[in-house]
């Protein structure tokens, strides 16, 4: 197997034997990227000759005799919301474009003390805006097990690049399912934590009561151990919740004997793919014949979540993006002769449609005329929706549910239809207006042998349930070990999908050329639009 191919704790492992060298991991997966991205995408900008700088010091530590630390030598990559010292930072916006912070968001700190090695910044829809990355104001990436399909947004760059082993762990943020959703649709691991447990320091905020990093990995046990790294109270963030950090790798018992799990009827009913049905059917099947408990359960207020998420997200989205005025930092328009047509132009030229859309729906949401009418209103139902979930957690240990009612759909199948596009995040923006925690793992195969996600739900603070059933679950099955296989993917070429990639990946065939499509960046570089 390739160094790349590995799991973090794999590779973490055979670091501390001295097996494997830091540097000599890290080449591996930087070669990766350079061998497919140009099919993939996956990327905004590499930070090759820092990683090879953090990787050379790493193995200086380790023949010094010094402790291996949690991930010491992984390589991470980090989506392009969260603040990197020294390495541009443009949440995939032209008005953004230059901009290089100064400082580390926190998650980003706590990852390189763990010594884990960031590798680069991931591509992602424009301000976290969107399902699809197809709102990125650079270019689309693409989902590897199919070129011609869309990887999931916002954090499509993140999951891509975890499918594709261009990266060995990665960092999203999901504000309405956007680590949930994409690794859904690229067959890895994506876990939304409890609002509040790690620290949003560093991260441009889109909704900043929704908004939650977590780790998209290629299996649970790697879920665990990067979140054990990046939770924790953080005095920079007031709204970070001051708990007592746990290991998260301690409960990961293959056993679920015994455990209630509730299903939600309102998460099965219409709209829902065959495929999606089928395969997730078969998942609560394998969960009770390991001895879990199915329960029926209802979240009656559900129907209301998609209409209040797409209230109160742009209201306070509104308020966070009118900072980006061309005045403190980022893109500037020019040749303006005053401050207000600066402004305007700027604003302009610098958001793409879907931002323009959402800021423009939230500051009619908080109109005077309006307030009470939408906002207010979406408010009182988001308290309605957290007690359904109150509710349900007193009958059950967690929830399951189908992550995104379908599997990846093909570019451009969405865009002209704003409302189809939000109905990608219907099962999934609930965990963020109750700030519960929330994961997706493979579960099967829908639709042209597309990957489709089961979602874990749990109670406020118990990520341990989440991971222990979602670890059940995958030490029983083999969903995660499948493997897109790319191949001449050059010029926007196919790649091999479904069927065909589970025996490749069974076989351990992982080779395969790509070519095509527009370059990266080196950080401090730029990228071809």
């Amino acid at each position: 197997m390739r160094l790349y191919e590995l799991t973090a704790h794999e590779l973490k492992e055979k670091i501390e034997r001295r097996e494997v060298g830091v540097e000599q991991a890290v080449r591996a997966l930087l070669d990766r990227i350079a061998e497919v991205d140009e099919a993939v995408r996956a990327y905004v900008t590499v930070a090759r000759e820092q990683a090879l700088a953090k990787a050379r010091a790493a193995d200086e530590r380790l023949a010094r005799g010094e402790p291996a630390r949690p991930l010491e030598g992984v390589p991470v990559a980090i989506k392009d919301n969260m603040c990197t010292r020294g390495v541009e930072t443009t949440c995939s916006s032209k008005i953004l474009k230059g901009f290089v912070p100064p400082y580390d968001a926190t998650v980003v700190e706590l990852l390189e003390r763990a010594g884990a090695i960031i590798v680069g910044k991931t591509n992602m829809d424009e301000f976290a805006m969107g399902s699809s990355t197809e709102n990125s104001g650079f270019f689309p990436t693409r989902n590897p097990w199919d070129l011609g399909r869309v990887p999931g947004g916002s954090s499509g760059g993140s999951a891509a690049a975890v499918a594709s082993d261009e990266a060995v762990a990665a960092l999203g943020s999901d504000t309405g399912g956007s680590v949930r959703q994409p690794a859904a649709l690229c067959g890895v691991v994506g876990l939304k934590p409890t609002y509040g447990l790690v620290s949003r320091y560093g991260l441009v905020a889109f909704a900043s009561s929704l908004d939650q990093i977590g780790p998209i990995t290629k299996d649970v046990r790697d879920g665990a151990l990067v979140l054990g790294v990046i939770a924790g109270h953080d005095p920079r963030d007031s709204t970070s919740v001051p708990r007592k950090r746990c290991d998260y790798l301690k409960g990961l018992v293959p056993d679920v004997r015994g455990m209630r799990i509730g299903v939600p009827k309102e998460y099965f009913g219409e709209g829902m793919a065959p495929g999606v049905r089928a395969a997730v059917g078969a998942a609560l099947k394998t969960l009770q014949d390991m001895g879990a408990i199915l329960a029926d359960v209802s979240l009656p207020h559900s129907e209301y979540a998609l209409a209040t998420y797409y209230i109160v997200a742009p209201a306070e989205a509104s308020s966070n993006l009118a900072r980006y005025d061309g005045v403190r930092y980022g893109y500037r328009a020019p040749g303006c002769p005053d401050s207000v047509t600066m402004m305007t132009q700027t604003r302009s030229e610098g958001f793409g449609a879907e931002v323009k859309r959402r800021i423009m729906l939230g500051t009619y949401t908080l109109s005077a005329g309006y307030y009470e009418a939408y906002y207010l209103k979406a408010l009182k139902v988001r308290t309605l929706i957290t007690r359904d979930f109150d509710r349900a957690f007193e009958k059950c240990d967690c929830l399951v549910s189908p992550t995104s009612p379908t599997v990846a759909f093909r570019f451009g199948e969405k865009m002209d239809d704003p409302l189809a596009m939000y109905l990608s995040d219907i099962y999934t923006v609930t965990a963020n207006l109750a700030g519960i925690p929330a994961v997706s793992i493979p579960c099967g195969f829908g639709e042209d042998g597309m990957p489709v996600g089961l979602q874990i739900l749990g109670k406020h603070y118990d990520e341990a349930t989440v991971l222990r059933v979602a670890y059940a679950f995958e030490q029983a099955t083999d969903f995660h070990k499948a493997k897109p296989v790319l191949r001449d993917a050059g010029a926007g070429g196919a790649a091999m999908g479904g069927a065909a990639a589970r025996g490749a990946a069974a076989s351990g065939d992982g080779s395969g050329e790509a070519g095509g499509g527009p370059t990266r960046k080196a950080a401090g570089g730029e990228a071809d639009a």
